[in-house]
């Protein structure tokens, strides 16, 4: 998952302009540094190497998947490069993610977003490169940080790499821009191509009176993940994609509104089917599946019943904050955000609806499951018979 950053323009060390591509960056105050010989320092400390600057966080799939190749870079060309990563986490949680994931990297904590402020982005991962004279290269991705753009800086040679633009709006506001819809809206359907910059997410509209199980909208979206959700939101652990999509493949942003809540996911199902060649069928196979089970019952009678008749949706990878949920509910959280990346099936036979908070250590999976431990609950790996979403072109 991608996070979106709040902005704020107010240094501990001062208030800075944004930097453009070719001035000089301001000396960088890194108050608190992990994983370095030195606690805290200044970007002029380290005049005459280039410095790669990463923001990251540790529930982010994407960062977790770059930094191996920012480990690399780091050993390669150790004494010309120095990698700094800076997350807006606390120095515990860092900490925790070091003692599971040893690095050669520094981590420099930055919860009031000062070093963010300089170099705005929304989106994570965001890498920034600085010359060994201390100017701005470029604001950019760090999948464009590869061997050949480092060699050629390490010797002196110009290097071109292409800015990472974020879209400044929040997503609720890009939805009213892209897709604004009366409340008195029956039914319709919009289809546009990648909004660049901005996050890949879906709504459902689950609290909204007006569209609440009628309507669905998905910003910068994959097709693949486009026909999970028009057929039932099927977890990646329970989808086989033979479409042969490649690498990279293009995104979508949709906005579906329908009469009847009943006709959403037909709807969707349609309108994907009248524009693409792709298939999809469900296909009952055995699989590895973590089983979820009750292994202490005076435990689970202390998980917290629900007693507002709220329902709340707040999850991400390592975090979960959801109240009025039954436990097929939580057996998909752990699906998607649990550390086995296995199917999940519930056989805890629990009914009931509960407010279930806790956060983990996702590089960690005893952390998990100690959590679930104080639930009263256990994950087994046994073998299931379970729907699968198999996706496939049609043949010609």
């Amino acid at each position: 998952m991608k996070k979106l950053v709040f902005l704020f323009l107010i240094f501990t060390n001062g208030a800075y302009a944004q930097v453009k591509n070719g001035e000089p960056v301001p000396d960088i105050n890194f108050q608190t540094v992990l994983n370095a010989p030195i606690k805290n320092m200044r970007l002029s400390q380290l005049k005459g190497k280039i410095v790669l600057i990463e923001f990251w966080a540790t529930w982010c799939g994407s960062c977790l998947e770059a930094m191996p190749h920012l480990k690399q870079l780091q050993q390669k060309y150790a004494g010309k490069l120095s990698v700094i990563t800076v997350t807006d986490e606390t120095p515990v949680r860092i900490g925790q993610y070091l003692a599971v994931k040893p690095s050669n990297l520094w981590f420099a904590i930055d919860t009031g977003q000062a070093i963010t402020a300089l170099f705005p982005h929304h989106l994570i991962p965001h890498t920034v490169l600085i010359s060994a004279d201390g100017k701005l290269i470029a604001n950019t991705s760090p999948e464009l940080i590869t061997d050949k753009a480092m060699d050629s800086l390490v010797n002196k040679q110009e290097v071109h790499l292409a800015e990472k633009k974020d879209v400044t709006l929040g997503y609720e506001e890009l939805i009213k821009k892209y897709f604004f819809a009366a409340d008195t809206v029956k039914s319709r359907f919009t289809m546009l191509p990648e909004i660049k910059g901005a996050p890949g997410l879906s709504k459902t509209y689950l609290n909204d009176s007006a569209f609440n199980g009628r309507r669905i909208t998905c910003l910068n979206l994959e097709l693949t993940t486009l026909y999970r959700l028009a057929h039932g939101d099927f977890p990646y652990s329970r989808m086989i994609d033979s479409s042969g999509q490649g690498k990279n493949p293009p995104a979508y942003c949709l906005d579906l509104i329908v009469a009847d809540k009943n006709d959403l996911l037909p709807a969707l199902q349609r309108e994907l089917s009248k524009r693409f060649d792709l298939q999809a069928k469900v296909e009952r196979q055995t699989k590895d599946v973590d089983v979820l089970k009750v292994i202490d019952a005076d435990k689970v009678k202390k998980i917290p019943v629900n007693t507002s008749g709220k329902r709340t949706y707040n999850a991400r990878h390592g975090e979960i904050d959801q109240q009025n949920i039954t436990m097929d509910d939580f057996v998909g959280y752990l699906e998607n955000y649990g550390t086995s990346h296995l199917s999940v099936v519930n056989e805890t036979q629990i009914t009931g609806n509960f407010d279930i908070k806790f956060s983990f250590q996702p590089e960690n999976p005893d952390s998990l499951t100690k959590i679930l431990s104080d639930m009263g609950l256990g994950l087994s790996k046994e073998k299931r018979g379970i729907d699968m979403l198999v996706l496939y072109k049609q043949k010609q």
